[in-house]
């Protein structure tokens, strides 16, 4: 027997390094091992021959060979392949993100059944990690502060007890205000009007509104006493009414007088010239997190784009581009709250409540204002 040589060993069978480098290379899934992806796990694993097992892209163990690499759909492939799964990724356990998404989705759960908002400590020994990190998580996947989603839910609460309870007060306790003082003290901003007035569907409000004509078709704009609360685009003139009734059934609306005439135009100059910005007060109802997207939203300069994701992580929250999209897709105020700036990753632009070619024809119109 030749020296050193052990007839119990495995022998690794190999192909011709350069071929089976440049298949690894050329193969897409190759720069999600190489840049350690957390979004590509759960899609796809690679197995190493030299170590004899599988990882899931985001393994934070020294990048193989590439000619060493082989890429399976799932962990059975790479097991039935003859590999064992990696004792440092773990590549069998859920992916981390959707790990991190359970957790916090248990604990809005846990927020939305109790009487009282639970403590940020208390929540962070639930989850098993530091006050810290389950506040960035948090804040990441939902948007919002454990604190601001309770918030938020309670203003929901809030809401939908309104229309049921026997008085405000009974409202404002059941919905889990520790009093009724705390909550009359935000109770505009939380609802955009007084509680009772909000019970009554908007009954007694006055909003002024007038519909003209403007180069992306019929226009109309509603105004509160607080501020311009609605900017509609569309076909046809029956049909932005109709949205702005049903947006304050029992509201008092009345058509504009000539003074308010002068507002209407002010917002068409909007809407042909962007550049020159809107400097009317505006009455912006939503919850926390649609008003933080809208501030946001108000903040991009005409003639610049961002994305659904980027917006995310400008807010602090990169797991919640969906729910951006969701607050973008709200917004009733078309110009004045520029949400025809957010488009695609791949540059392509996306729904658009009035209409892509509108979108189009506002972003075409603010590029050209900007080369000029």
């Amino acid at each position: 027997m030749k020296p050193n040589a052990n007839p119990q060993a495995t022998v690794i069978p190999r192909d011709e390094p350069p071929n089976r480098a440049a298949a690894t290379l050329g193969d897409p899934r190759w720069a999600a091992v190489a840049s350690r992806d957390r979004s590509a796990d759960g899609r796809f694993v690679y197995s190493v021959r030299t170590t004899g097992v599988y990882c899931r892209p985001s393994c934070g163990s020294r990048t193989a060979r590439p000619e060493n690499v082989a890429f399976h759909a799932t962990a059975d492939d790479a097991r039935q392949a003859g590999f064992r799964p990696c004792k440092r990724c773990r590549p069998d356990d859920a992916p981390l993100a959707q790990q991190q998404a359970a957790t916090v989705a248990r604990l809005c759960r846990l927020i939305e059944q109790a009487e009282s908002p639970p403590r940020l400590d208390e929540l962070a020994r639930l989850a098993g990690i530091s006050r810290f990190h389950l506040h960035r998580l948090f804040k990441a996947s939902t948007g919002l502060t454990p604190a601001g989603y309770a918030a938020a839910r309670r203003t929901g609460r809030l809401k939908a007890g309104l229309d049921a309870a026997a008085s405000v007060t009974d409202a404002i306790y059941a919905a889990g205000y520790a009093s009724s003082g705390r909550f009359y003290d935000d109770a505009s901003k939380t609802l955009g009007m007084t509680p009772r007035r909000f019970r009554a569907g908007g009954a007694g409000m006055q909003i002024r509104f007038a519909i003209g004509q403007c180069s992306l078709g019929a226009i109309l704009v509603a105004a509160t006493e607080r501020g311009v609360c609605a900017i509609l685009l569309g076909d046809a003139p029956d049909a932005l009414l109709r949205d702005l009734q049903e947006r304050f059934p029992r509201a008092e609306l009345l058509g504009g007088d000539a003074a308010f005439e002068h507002t209407v135009a002010r917002v068409v100059g909007l809407v042909e010239q962007p550049r020159l910005g809107l400097d009317l007060p505006l009455d912006v109802r939503g919850t926390a997190f649609q008003q933080r997207v809208w501030q946001a939203l108000r903040d991009i300069p005409a003639g610049a784009t961002t994305t659904y994701s980027a917006l995310a992580q400008h807010l602090g929250a990169p797991q919640s581009a969906r729910a951006v999209a969701g607050a973008v897709a709200a917004n009733p105020l078309a110009v004045a709250i520029p949400c025809h700036r957010v488009i695609r990753l791949d540059g392509s632009l996306s729904g658009y409540r009035w209409g892509v070619e509108r979108k189009r024809a506002l972003l075409e119109r603010e590029a050209d204002e900007r080369a000029g």
